[in-house]
């Protein structure tokens, strides 16, 4: 039996359908009374837990040989440190000392790129580069950080566990519509569009998921691996929608100086009226650094290969589409 926590969210569900696809016996996490969509026909158990209740971890850990453990609050607005601190980073404590007890063979921790200290430009980022636990580009990196150096304690006591680091993920079954989902879909659209000067690595969904699975099959005891894709400007993921869908719409590209005062606002809109900004100060400066990620380790030790960015987009064109078809 395999127990995936998160396993409604965006790597998640593509995790479950892998291990499905390779006849495994998969039980989900789920929190009580979660809507869970994207899990929705699929051959799997569901059990009711949460990643801060102890007691129901160990139930859920009952007769279960691998974790894979997914779980977590993803936020790059102004106020949500607390929350993201104890899912983060004491839920991910709970997961690795209920699998320690529980005597599970392989945990596989989803950690994240943030993890990792931000260099300048000029240098890659790989396994080598220093966690930041006091990361001052925002709470998301330091608790991702933080809940990796809590796992490897726990490995320091005799867990079996594996971390992998992906980058900004991409790709269909994305149920949720994840940020970056919405704006692959606004591109498709014949309409004048503004973007900030910048670039990210983004990866595919999908090879996350294999990458995952790669990680627990062959990754080391201990061991980090950064799962990584392509690095791209933002205004090329627009070429690539529009030219796949065929139109050709203005673009205004905004100077970083401009953006960042737009975004600093956005982020009183956001206090005052609780709407999501379409861009904050946190993620300006996450496409201004540097994104050069190094998936390298990977390939050598797990046999991990990303796929073309243009397939990618592709395939997530074509998802959106069959889904709006059958709604």
């Amino acid at each position: 039996m395999i127990l995936v926590t998160g396993a409604s969210g965006h790597v998640g569900n593509v995790l479950v359908r892998e291990l499905i696809a390779r006849r495994k016996r998969v039980r989900a996490l789920v929190l009580p009374g979660e809507a869970c969509p994207s899990l929705d026909g699929l051959p799997i158990e569901r059990v009711e837990g949460n990643v801060l209740d102890p007691i129901s971890l160990e139930r859920a850990m009952q007769g279960v040989e691998f974790v894979y453990h997914l779980a977590g609050i993803i936020s790059i607005v102004p106020g949500a440190e607390a929350l993201m601190r104890r899912v983060n980073v004491e839920g991910v404590r709970n997961v690795a000392r209920a699998a320690l007890q529980a005597g599970v063979r392989r945990m596989v921790h989803v950690s994240s790129i943030h993890a990792f200290k931000r260099l300048p430009l000029g240098h890659t980022i790989d396994e080598t580069t220093p966690l930041a636990p006091d990361s001052p580009a925002g709470a998301y990196d330091r608790t991702k950080a933080e809940g990796t150096l809590a796992l490897l304690e726990v490995v320091k006591e005799g867990l079996d566990a594996v971390i992998a680091c992906p980058t900004g993920v991409i790709g269909p079954y994305d149920f949720l519509q994840s940020e970056m989902g919405q704006t692959i879909l606004g591109f498709a659209r014949k309409k004048p569009h503004v973007l900030v000067d910048g670039a990210y690595d983004f990866v595919d969904v999908r090879d996350v998921a294999h990458g995952l699975i790669l990680a627990c099959e062959k990754g080391r005891r201990g061991e980090i691996y950064i799962l990584s894709g392509n690095r791209v400007h933002l205004a090329q993921i627009r070429t690539i929608v529009q030219e796949l869908v065929g139109i050709q719409s203005e673009l205004l590209i905004l100077p970083r100086g401009l953006a960042k005062a737009a975004a600093a606002l956005m982020n009183y809109i956001y206090r005052w009226t609780k709407t999501t900004p379409s861009f904050t100060t946190y993620a300006l400066q996450t496409v201004s650094d540097n994104s050069c990620f190094s998936c390298q380790k990977a390939r050598r030790e797990l046999g991990y290969r990303p796929r073309p960015l243009h397939t990618t987009i592709a395939d997530t064109l074509e998802w959106w589409k069959r889904r709006s078809q059958s709604e």
